[in-house]
């Protein structure tokens, strides 16, 4: 059996960590480099680490953060935020990334997905979903540059699409749980797992060790991602993966 994995997620602005609720009211989190050390002393199983206002900015990830933060990892590494292209692949590749995770520019040019994939294999892609509930449609839509902007893009089918053109991964973020520590979002995770094959990361929502159990336990993601709880140290991934280890969840 396939062990789950823990994964610390790092948004960065300005070269600082930062967190919001619901992709607002950022507040700092501390420096990415430390952070990213911590969590690999602690025994993340991956991180992953998204300059959050590359795209909206009209700019490349910081490479030299990107640089630092791979020199401090034994664990893989996944960079996200203003790639566009082939070269801006390589670019983060080269800087230490194994992988790289697409939203804006996957959405606005879906061959990206295709053109990365065949250049660097389906297992350095990672499409990044930022998912918000619509009542009128009991559906899902697909948000771009950082949350701002609404797509035509219904979840389900953007997920099936991206899943035909070569992703690798899914990480797929709850805007609505997002930052509220009340769960990550079970709806939209089983929505998703009745219609997509690939391996799902869950993301928004998490608040306590309980909420990785229960989305295990219902083997709705292959791994769950988190922020806050572990930037202000209200948990640690270490008490984390015990807490599944006693509730039967196969971890490292």
């Amino acid at each position: 059996m396939l062990t789950k994995r823990i994964i610390p997620c790092l948004d960065v602005r300005e070269g600082r960590v930062v967190k919001g609720i619901q992709f607002g009211n950022i507040r700092d989190a501390g420096d990415p480099v430390q952070l990213a050390k911590l969590y690999d002393e602690q025994g993340a199983d991956e991180l992953v680490f998204l300059d959050i206002s590359a795209t909206n900015e009209g700019r490349k990830t910081m490479l030299e953060v990107v640089r630092q933060v791979a020199a401090t990892l034994t664990i893989p590494f996944t960079v996200g935020g203003g790639i566009a292209s082939i070269a801006d692949m390589r670019a983060i590749l080269r800087a230490g990334a194994d992988k790289v995770s697409l939203n804006s520019a996957a959405v606005r040019n879906p061959e990206l997905i295709r053109e990365g994939a065949r250049y660097f294999g389906s297992q350095c892609m990672v499409v990044a979903i930022d998912a918000k509930y619509k009542r009128a449609s009991n559906s899902w839509n697909v948000y771009t540059h950082g949350g701002r902007e609404e797509s035509e893009w219904n979840v389900i089918d953007w997920a099936q699409h991206v899943q035909r053109l070569g992703a690798g991964e899914l990480l797929l973020t709850s805007m609505d749980q997002d930052g509220e520590k009340s769960g990550f979002d079970l709806p939209l995770l089983e929505a998703i797992q009745q219609k997509v094959y690939l391996p799902v990361i869950a993301s928004g929502g998490a608040g306590r060790g309980e909420h990785f159990v229960q989305v295990f336990q219902r083997n709705l993601a292959d791994a769950a991602l988190a922020a806050s709880i572990f930037h202000y140290k209200e948990t640690s991934i270490t008490n984390v993966k015990q807490m599944l280890k006693q509730s039967g969840v196969h971890v490292r």
